[in-house]
Parts: structure tokens; sequence; C-alpha cells
């Protein structure tokens, strides 16, 4: 039996030659797998002529949408834009370049039959260098802080949940986005499936070293409490480290009838000291800049038009 109906949304970055090929793969898969399907092409202010060839495609097929943003929101930004434009029952996600088959869906979709509200196409092994690998697992641990799951070791933007879900997030707006966090806040029933991943089409990804710790380090932020519980503990740690300090200065004197006279080794507990202070208030600090953000009421992402006649939308008119 034929889901009843499945929107995949795909944020689009520098993929103008890769698109017509995604589509062709994509448009029979979804035909034989689905009652209905459409397809959301975000386009995240994309500098190469993708946006030209999504109004080509969505004028050639019409279960074809294109959304162009006013500016490059990133990844999560526009995959929130195109989960709130969804109009079936399921969502499916996936990357731009091929490296998520298309031909895998049929899977994730059963496996979501299963019981579970969202379903992850995890990849065998990761196909990246060694610094990226380990950025990667660090963004995953990361997230499962932030998501307080297990399953959240096996995310991938392959993804398929029930559309259902996202009325648990309908408010949110902020800056800073993570679309898994964001579904574990309308489920807990996460489930994982290892399918086939191929190497990118062309070009590069996006993600590099550097972009995956900040993406941590947003998610740990803005969606986790882990990092002031972490310098709670640590100002636990020196204050009785500091303590027992005192007591061997006492006991020293009381001992020995003299003060001690070691001034390296003061200098050492007032550098360590010192350095748990600045630990501390450098994370107290990073939530204190995610509260400014979001009392500036910055969007998560804006819309500049898209191909639906008549629904093209001014950063004015939609900005969340």
């Amino acid at each position: 039996m034929l889901p009843a109906g499945v929107s995949v949304v795909i944020p689009v970055y520098r993929s103008a030659r890769i698109l017509p090929r995604l589509v062709e793969r994509l448009e029979p898969v979804l035909a034989a797998s689905a009652g209905g399907h459409e397809l959301l092409l975000v386009d995240d202010a994309s500098p190469d002529e993708s946006w030209r060839v999504i109004r080509e495609l969505a004028r050639e097929r019409p279960w074809i949408r294109g959304i162009h943003l006013m500016r490059n929101y990133g990844q999560h930004g526009a995959l929130l834009c195109g989960i709130r434009r969804a109009r079936y029952a399921l969502t499916a996600t996936m990357d731009d370049d091929l490296q998520h088959p298309p031909e895998e869906l049929p899977k994730l979709l059963a496996e979501l039959e299963r019981g579970y509200d969202v379903v992850y196409g995890a990849p065998e092994a990761e196909q990246h260098g060694l610094l990226r690998d380990l950025a990667s697992r660090a963004t995953k641990y990361a997230l499962r802080s932030a998501m307080g799951t297990q399953p959240a070791l096996r995310v991938s933007a392959l993804r398929v949940f029930r559309t259902e879900i996202r009325e648990a997030f309908a408010q949110y707006s902020s800056p800073h986005v993570s679309v898994d966090v964001l579904l574990s806040w309308g489920t807990t029933r996460f489930g994982s499936l290892v399918v086939r991943h191929d190497p990118r089409s062309q070009g590069q990804s996006g993600y590099t070293f550097l972009k995956l710790m900040s993406h941590a380090l947003n998610m740990l932020t803005g969606f986790s409490t882990k990092p002031l519980q972490l310098a709670i503990l640590t100002g636990i740690l020196f204050t009785v480290f500091g303590f027992a300090v005192l007591v061997y200065v006492l006991v020293s004197y009381l001992v020995e009838g003299g003060s001690e006279p070691g001034f390296p080794f003061l200098a050492s507990v007032i550098a360590l000291f010192s350095g748990a202070q600045m630990f501390a208030l450098g994370i107290i600090g990073e939530y204190l800049a995610r509260i400014h953000f979001r009392t500036m009421t910055r969007p998560s992402y804006s819309v500049r038009e898209t191909t639906e006649v008549g629904l093209e939308a001014a950063s004015t008119q939609e900005s969340v």
C-alpha cells in the first residue's frame, strides 16, 4: 500500500548542474512509492544559476515547487522553510549533491510504518577525511546532548518524518536552527536504517571542520544546558581543590611551625582558579549572546520569491 503522500524538501546551494539529474532519478521513485508527491527545492541564495534551473524545472513539472531565500541562511534554515510549506502527510529531506540516492527513500518510508515518527538514513561509514569525521562525531555527540536521545548518533540529512511533528516548533524563530533538535520537541520515536550513501557528484561539501564545530557549539549553547552544568561542575571541583590546598597549608603551618614558602605553588593555584573562572564566564557569555540574538528577533529565513503564481513572498511578507 502506498503512503498517502510525500513532500521531499531539498536545500539547494551551488547545484545548478546536478539538479536536472537529481530530479530525473527522484521522479520515478516518488511515482512508485507515494500516492501523491511534491518536491520543494529551497534555493539558499546560491551564487550560481541554481534558481534559474529551479524555475525551469518547476515550469516543466507541476509537482516541483521552488523557493528562493533572500540570503544564505544555512542548510537547516532552508530546511525549516521547506518543511513549513510541505503539503503531504510525510516529509523527506535529502542533500542536493546525490550523496543520498533517491532510490533509498522507499526503504525509509517502509521503516517509518513500523511505528516511528522519524527515521534517519544512516551511512555505513563516514566518507570524509579524518578531521571532518572527528568534527562530524563531535557534532553528533552535541546533538545527542541537545536532543536527549541515543539515536542522535545515527542522524543524517537523509530523513523521513511525519509532517504533523512540525506543529511542535510552529512558533520557533531564531537564526540558530537545528532541524533534528526541533523534531525531538515533537516526538521521541526515532529510528534509523543503514542505507547506501554515494560519493559527492561534484564539488566539495560546504561543511568544513570549523563549520561543523561551530554548528556543534550552536547546538550545545542554543538547545542544551549541559555547558552550564559543566561550568557548575568545574566550579565545584576547583572549590574542593582550593579547600584541600587550604587544609594542606594549615596543617603544614601547625606541624612545621612556619608558613609554606612555595611561591610557584601558589602562583599555579591562582592560575588554575583564574582559568576555571574564565572558562565558566565564557560559557555564560555564550548563553547571553544567544539570549541577545533571540531578543533581536532575527528570522530563521526570509523568502524572496517562489515559483507558485500569486504566492511570491517578499521578506516583509514572510520572515520567520
